[in-house]
């Protein structure tokens, strides 16, 4: 049974694009392993919960495999079991127009401007 740091865990299993982007996170304080905030060089092993804010949305992750190398997605889903709460739904924004409808006409605007002041 072996462990990894969790920075470099969190990179492998594919959290995070770059490692120091998972560092950075750490840094900031960000990462707790089993409620306990976390350095970069705290070392995880199979069992440890491993609570992280990434972009903006809290994932809790168990490490069912620490990983120090990165791999491939379908591996890498593998190696930990996500029990992250779900995200909670986004809220419409009023000033929301589809994607694609072009320029808003002059009574689009006129509806916008009412509704901002």
């Amino acid at each position: 049974m072996g462990s990894a740091r969790v920075d470099q865990w969190l990179w492998a299993v594919r959290i995070f694009k770059t490692r120091a982007m998972a560092t950075e996170v750490c840094r900031g304080g960000h990462v707790r392993v089993n409620g306990t905030a976390a350095k970069a060089a705290t070392r995880v092993q199979e069992g440890d919960r491993v609570a992280a804010r990434v972009h903006g949305q809290d994932r809790v992750l168990e490490v069912v495999e620490p990983l120090t190398k990165r791999v491939g997605a379908a591996q890498a889903a593998a190696c930990m079991v996500d029990h992250s709460p779900p995200a909670p739904p986004r809220e419409a924004h009023p000033f929301d127009r589809p994607r694609g409808s072009g320029r808003p006409t002059k009574r689009d605007r006129r509806q916008l401007d009412r509704l901002r002041g």
